[in-house]
């Protein structure tokens, strides 16, 4: 064999453009380089390979041929040069793989999917080669004609799936004979001898092609048309059972894309695989952009409850920490909030946070803890608390109403409201007290109450600065030109769209204003919506590129707020989290 042969036969239809292969593109019009590799055995380490062929098809036809020996800078082992043929002699005049694989690059192109069979082998080698002399690997789709042998032809077709075997099963122009070219024209054809089987698996594109040759479950093979004929834009989908119930809801810039890769080696959810056994159609709904996806997602799950998902599915079952409304208030944990509530914080997503807030407050400022309902006439008997010195004993009017609220009550108000200083102060110096006192343990647990009160009244009040606001007009910059647009009132999502690249996004959003949900304020920092979706609707407000064009009145938090606590809050959270990670098993 010549040193170096390159033929390129063809040149019609070559497309020079850079980048991946659309998954989307039909077998019949990918362009495959299929490669093999000669090596002096071993792990690749950036050398040894000894030869190296390639042959460039398309739709059957021949485009290019690469084909080189390659000197390897070592000596061949002695059963190398007898399974190949290939000796010391022959590979002396041959360039090195460092000169070869420019050309060899070039060859492969953007728009080509690389094939070989037992591809990591061959792809190991290669992708070592280009790190050793400084070449980036082009990212190529890769696809393996012994994976793909074993997922189309059963045992009792063929034996194994070694290329001489397949080479026979498909009678093959050329054998292989351990040497590279011969190699990879044989496996060209056991190529194509794939392909026509596949179109019996529903298999048509190369990127189905490329999954069908992972690992998928029989139940994805057999479900995987449940993912045509959906849209390419941003939305939401469901998997509905046979009884129409939505079992799993979810979102995406990119409907079918995603939903594809529910079919894919790469779902290996346990959930998701009972999930598709049960499920009979996709239903999609598109939506003008990401956010609008998002909002309609969780509102999708709140009002369905889907058995597949595991969050979002119950925003109705949250909690708030109440002061009530008598002579000596106390903290009360409550389902929903009454109208004349004032002092509260909240939304929590559990009681327990609720009850470790509670517990931080009880601990900065003497808020009585006992249920009872206590008159400003009757004495009630103390509890052990007051004997500790944990209560000022209201029971016993050893404090009056006026006091109670200045010590107590306001101060509650104040911190979820507006500034809690006084009770950060008065929990971080418990914590000095303990630690100096070398209690560290029950320092840990005041931190961790401090860290639950900072993080409910930092969401209030956040939530709070944007649900006061009657109706907001927002834009971002889309991918593809133009605006997206939101209209948010009292934090809830009212109306979504787009405005078209080089027109002025105004009118559409006065289309949007005209058509969009009527909305009405309630109680609490979250009236109109659920505090995940005004979080959603937040985050997407305050990103640098998103502009507020209209706002029917102010936003603001208040200056001393607790968003100004956020690094303490953060220090505290990864102490506990690294407290957590050390003492676990």
């Amino acid at each position: 064999m010549a040193p170096q042969e390159y033929v390129q036969e063809s040149l019609a239809g070559i497309d020079p453009a850079v980048g991946g292969v659309d998954p989307e593109l039909p077998l019949y019009a990918t362009t495959f380089v299929v490669v093999d590799l000669e090596t002096t055995g071993g792990a690749p380490d950036g050398g040894g390979i000894t030869e190296i062929g390639a042959v460039k098809v398309r739709g059957g036809e021949q485009l290019g041929v690469l084909a080189t020996l390659v000197n390897p800078g070592v000596p061949v082992p002695p059963f190398v040069t007898v399974l190949t043929g290939i000796t010391q002699a022959m590979l002396l005049p041959a360039p090195s793989i460092a000169q070869v694989l420019p050309s060899f690059l070039e060859f492969l192109s953007a728009d080509a999917v690389l094939v070989a069979h037992n591809a990591p082998y061959d792809v190991g080698f290669l992708k070592a080669a280009c790190a050793a002399h400084g070449h980036r690997w082009p990212n190529l789709r890769i696809l393996d004609t012994a994976a793909l042998a074993r997922r189309v032809l059963s045992r009792d077709e063929v034996p194994n799936r070694r290329l001489g075997t397949l080479a026979a099963y498909f009678r093959t122009s050329t054998q292989p004979t351990h040497r590279a070219l011969d190699d990879a024209k044989a496996t060209v054809d056991v190529l194509h001898g794939l392909i026509a089987r596949l179109g019996g698996h529903r298999v048509h594109t190369i990127g189905e092609a490329i999954e069908f040759a992972r690992a998928v479950t029989p139940t994805q093979r057999r479900k995987r048309h449940l993912a045509e004929g959906l849209p390419r834009t941003p939305g939401v989908y469901l998997f509905r059972g046979a009884d129409d119930r939505p079992l799993y809801v979810g979102t995406s810039v990119d409907i079918a894309t995603r939903v594809r890769s529910y079919f894919t080696a790469a779902e290996k959810r346990a959930r998701i695989s009972e999930m598709l056994a049960a499920a009979v159609r996709v239903e999609a709904v598109e939506c003008a952009h990401s956010l609008e996806a998002e909002v309609r997602e969780l509102r999708l799950i709140g009002a369905h409850a889907p058995p597949y998902n595991r969050r979002s599915k119950f925003p109705e079952r949250v909690v708030w920490l109440k002061l009530t409304d008598e002579a000596y208030p106390r903290l009360s944990v409550v389902r929903k909030l009454t109208p004349g509530d004032e002092a509260y914080l909240g939304p929590f997503t559990s009681r327990r946070a609720a009850e470790l807030a509670a517990a931080g407050f009880h601990d900065a400022m003497p808020l009585r803890q006992c249920t009872h309902r206590l008159s400003v006439r009757t004495v009630t008997p103390a509890c052990a608390l007051a004997e500790l010195g944990r209560c000022p004993a209201p029971c016993e009017h050893r404090i009056t109403p006026d006091e109670y609220a200045n010590r107590a009550a306001t101060p509650f108000r104040t911190a979820c409201r507006g500034d809690p200083q006084g009770v950060v102060d008065a929990l971080l110096g418990r914590i000095e007290t303990l630690s100096t006192g070398q209690r560290y343990e029950e320092a840990a647990v005041v931190r961790s109450r401090l860290a639950a009160v900072l993080r409910a009244t930092t969401r209030m009040q956040r939530l709070a600065a944007l649900t006061g606001i009657g109706e907001v007009a927002a834009a971002r910059p889309a991918v593809g030109g133009g605006w997206e647009l939101a209209l948010v009132r009292y934090g809830r999502l009212a109306g979504a769209g787009v405005s078209p690249p080089g027109v002025h996004p105004r009118p559409t959003i006065a289309t949007i204003r005209a058509t969009a949900e009527t909305v009405t304020p309630g109680l609490g920092p979250t009236p109109a919506a659920s505090a995940e979706e005004t979080e959603r609707i937040l985050s997407w407000l305050e990103r640098p590129e998103t502009r507020l064009v209209e706002m029917s009145s102010g936003w603001a938090s208040p200056a001393t707020g607790a968003g100004r606590f956020q690094t303490l809050l953060m220090k505290a959270t990864n102490a506990a989290s690294h407290q957590l990670s050390s003492e676990s098993p």
